[in-house]
């Protein structure tokens, strides 16, 4: 083990992708492209540092049904897992519906992930650790809630740099703003989309709220899609980077892409512009392709073996 690896704390996900060219029409069959891929927002975040050269660990709770095939496609893409097989649940299953401009919807049953908790944390973990980053999904159960507190002190303790990635809005709203900023205090740096940005802040534009999360955090990295994305530190913008160029089939995973490309740079000793362009070439590959995960050898629409107990 080296001394700068990455440890994420996050979910591990069944993603069900329906590529539809219609608008789905309720009471009635609209025809897709129906593929499996293994997902969640940590489990993908995961994956592309690990292809892009640092070293990855992923603490993660699955389900009973496929834990093996989870661990292995983790085992795969490089990724080092830890993880807990609950006997009782399944892992957690997501039907994403993805239109002709990559968009997607998600139906989401959070399964064994949802319960995740301090009893899965072990502070040797965080051996040989330079950063800890938490998906912001962990946060929203009270047991996973739990679960980060401990971990994110226990990193803080050890001098371990900790990242989170609010996730989404729909649950950030949820749970509440100023709660979400409190909880995640011992963070040193945040990485949100726009909407997530702006929902945390309050501000009306990108910049606006980097500089304001920087504030709080140290360092901000507000991801803006195709346009690129900006990084502030202790209140002032100081890179830049224009989007890539992809031609959009699925954007599942796009922002898990960048974060992980941004990581495994920072890691790597880049600065925040050489690491913001990292992350953008990450999230350009990701669109490209279906599913949230790196490919390896596997064709774009293969429907994947999964065995079941």
């Amino acid at each position: 083990m080296t001394d700068n690896a990455l440890l994420i704390i996050g979910d591990v996900v069944t993603d069900v992708v329906a590529l539809h060219g219609s608008p789905v029409m309720s009471g009635t069959d609209t025809a897709a492209d129906i593929v499996l891929r293994p997902g969640g927002s940590g489990a993908n975040t995961a994956a592309w540092a690990a292809r892009l050269g640092a070293e990855v660990h992923l603490l993660a709770r699955l389900g009973y049904d496929s834990s093996e095939w989870h661990t292995t496609e983790l085992v795969k893409t490089g990724v080092r897992p830890h993880v807990t097989v609950d006997p009782h649940r399944p892992t957690a299953v997501v039907i994403a519906m993805v239109d002709r401009s990559g968009e997607r919807s998600m139906l989401t049953n959070r399964g064994a992930g949802g319960l995740i908790s301090e009893t899965d944390w072990d502070p040797a973990l965080l051996d040989g650790m330079a950063r800890l980053h938490l998906s912001g999904y962990i946060l929203f159960a009270e047991a996973g809630l739990g679960l980060a507190r401990r971990a994110m002190a226990d990193a803080a303790a050890a001098g371990v740099g900790i990242s989170v990635d609010p996730a989404s809005t729909g649950p950030l709203r949820e749970f509440g703003v100023e709660r979400f900023i409190a909880e995640t205090a011992p963070a040193d740096l945040i990485i949100p989309n726009l909407d997530e940005a702006l929902l945390l802040t309050g501000a009306e534009t990108a910049q606006a709220a980097a500089v304001h999360l920087s504030e709080r955090y140290g360092t901000a990295v507000v991801k803006l899609g195709a346009r690129g994305a900006l990084a502030a530190v202790d209140g002032e913008v100081v890179a830049t980077a224009e989007g890539v160029s992809a031609e959009v089939v699925d954007s599942t995973g796009a922002g898990d892409a960048f974060a992980a490309g941004f990581l495994a740079a920072k890691l790597l000793g880049a600065d925040e512009q050489a690491a913001l362009q990292a992350g953008c070439r990450a999230g350009a590959e990701c669109v490209a392709q279906v599913g949230g995960r790196p490919r390896y050898g596997l064709d774009l629409n293969r429907l994947y073996p999964i065995h079941t107990d």
